[in-house]
């Protein structure tokens, strides 16, 4: 029988760990939808078919959910309630009962036409977390639709073997684990989707964005994923195969090292203390953030609220989830980012944008509607009696626009003051510096605020002109071009020539390999999603501040991003050789 060639892919980290096993491949196929008309003799037989499987469709995500909980606690469950709640808005399943009596169509065809709506201002938002959520409310639309057809979804599994698939739902995710799963591997996906998360804490090693591994993959396949590194390997050798073993037993050495660093400061070996935080997306993530050994939330995204709702959530709603928000972060400070999307979501009426980056969003669609913005304002003051909390400001371009936003941040205090509503008088205002105007008035505009953001995800798009997500320019998005390196230079010096604390919140704060570069540039804190900060903190517990200021002055006089990224990868090999690096 003649031998398989070792096939090399390389896709994103999703979920920590090595194994080797045989491939099943998981071809899900999303439900046929045709445009369908009835008769009006028809359209109550047509809406009892729609909530029977509304009631079907809730009870398999129940279930779910009890398995969820079971297996990684409440917390992360709380994606699958979110699902539920989707299936019990009545505004939105209102909408269609109404379009299937009024335009005489098939249930599901409304079901599709309706929600797929929806999904597309997700998809249409700026910010990739928002793009991922689409995905969520796409499995919510399949179930529907697959329960009005009458469908079920049979697969034959083999126990101990790894899922390939195209891309996989957060169910699929939970659903697979009882079957012993060793990993998953996908064509589609990101690092910030649910699914990912899910694969994290129910530690399945997990790589996304492999883009054709589906069509590689042949039956018994004997494959090897990373999920340190994202590279899946088809029909390894038997040297590849040994040389996986060993990093295997390396990793799972180093990462129990990494558990005795929980309740240590981060503190490099000369003394300088850095502030570790995470990136969450919902308020039951905040108390999570203790585990990894973080000392606050360095960056709360409120948008997942305003998408659960047709109409923009009142004030108490906002107010609740900030609550639960800062009493979980207690006794640290939780950073909240105020509204960051579309104007897709405002009304239905507005024409969908051409290019949403460069568009009407985040400060810019809040200060054009005061009251939005001034509802949420008075929702994390109201928040902010129960802890810390430090308000900041996305896609600030100018002077002009933060000090808009302060005035209305005092109209709220006002407001509330009127009312004897306790909040914190001193609660601190920020600015994301994102865009490039707002990186060339950094100094200007930290005598402004109270403290800068840097948020490398848009400002290294907006900077080289590049849209990652376009995969003929994206190699050319480079977190470690001379530009970009001389611009986060730039902004933390001026901000600190203010006397003003500058931390990041972008994927570059997360990446072991920026972190002495980072480091050395000054920078006070590092906010990243909670499974990669124990890496980040052990690396920075081994190094000194003298000697990551002196590479990180070498760097800046480099001219290429090869040049920069391969020097920064020895030195850290040689200060942290327990490190495995590739």
């Amino acid at each position: 029988m003649e031998s398989k060639n070792e096939i090399i892919l390389h896709g994103i980290p999703a979920s920590p760990g090595i194994v080797i096993g045989k491939a099943y491949v998981f071809a899900k196929q999303a439900p046929r939808v045709e445009e369908k008309s009835i008769a009006e003799n028809e359209v109550t037989l047509e809406l009892e078919r729609l909530q029977h499987a509304i009631d079907r469709s809730e009870r398999e995500l129940q279930k779910v959910l009890q398995l969820t909980e079971q297996k990684v606690g409440s917390q992360k469950a709380k994606i699958f309630e979110a699902q539920i709640m989707i299936l019990a808005d009545a505004v939105l399943f209102g909408t269609i009962r109404k379009k299937v009596q009024k335009d005489l169509k098939s249930a599901e065809y409304v079901v599709h036409r309706e929600i797929s709506r929806y999904q597309q201002m997700m998809m249409n938002s700026s910010d990739e977390y928002m793009r991922e959520r689409a995905h969520d409310v796409e499995d919510v639309k399949n179930r529907v639709i697959r329960n009005i057809q009458q469908e079920k979804l049979i697969s034959r599994f083999e126990p101990n073997s790894i899922v390939i698939s195209e891309i996989l739902t957060p169910a699929d995710t939970v659903l697979f684990s009882r079957n012993e799963v060793l990993a998953y591997a996908t064509d589609m996906g990101g690092v910030t989707s649910h699914a990912a998360l899910l694969a994290r804490s129910l530690k399945i090693p997990s790589v996304v964005g492999l883009k054709n591994i589906t069509k590689l993959i042949q039956i018994d396949d004997i494959i090897i994923v990373d999920g340190y590194t994202g590279n899946v390997i088809i029909n390894p050798t038997e040297e590849t195969i040994n040389r996986c073993n060993e990093r295997k037993a390396e990793h799972e050495q180093f990462d129990s090292g990494l558990k005795e660093l929980r309740e240590l400061t981060a503190q490099t070996t000369d003394g300088k203390e850095i502030r570790l935080c995470c990136n969450i997306e919902f308020s039951e993530e905040a108390r999570n953030v203790h585990e990894q050994g973080s000392s606050g939330v360095g960056l709360y995204r409120t948008e997942g609220l305003f998408l659960r709702t047709e109409n923009y959530p009142s004030e108490e709603e906002q107010y609740i989830e900030y609550r639960a928000v800062v009493e979980k972060s207690n006794p640290f400070k939780a950073v909240m980012r105020t509204l960051d999307i579309g104007g897709d979501k405002v009304v239905s009426s507005y024409q969908s944008e051409e290019n949403p980056f460069l568009g009407w969003r985040g400060i810019r669609l809040l200060l054009d509607r005061p009251d939005v913005f001034m509802t949420q304002l008075k929702a994390m003051l109201r928040a902010s009696a129960h802890g810390e909390i430090w308000i900041m400001l996305p896609m600030i371009s100018g002077i002009k626009e933060i000090r808009q936003s302060k005035e209305l941040l005092e109209k709220a205090k006002k407001e509330l003051r009127d009312k004897n509503i306790p909040f914190d008088e001193n609660i601190k205002i920020g600015a994301m510096i994102e865009v490039p105007s707002a990186a060339v008035l950094a100094g200007e505009i930290a005598q402004e605020v109270d403290f800068l953001s840097i948020g490398t995800n848009d400002l290294i798009q907006y900077l080289l002109a590049v849209d990652r997500g376009n995969e003929v320019v994206s190699s050319l998005y480079q977190e470690f071009h001379p530009a970009v390196i001389k611009t986060i230079r730039y902004i933390i010096l001026e901000a600190h020539r203010a006397g003003k604390p500058v931390s990041m919140c972008g994927e570059m704060a997360g990446d072991p390999v920026a972190l002495l570069l980072l480091l050395g540039l000054g920078l006070d804190e590092f906010s990243m999603s909670p499974h990669v900060l124990p890496e980040i903190k052990k690396i920075i517990r081994s190094v000194s501040f003298a000697e990551a200021s002196e590479i990180a002055r070498r760097v800046l006089e480099m001219k290429t991003e090869d040049d920069a990224k391969d020097f920064l990868r020895v030195n850290l090999h040689t200060m942290v050789p327990e490190l495995l690096l590739e």
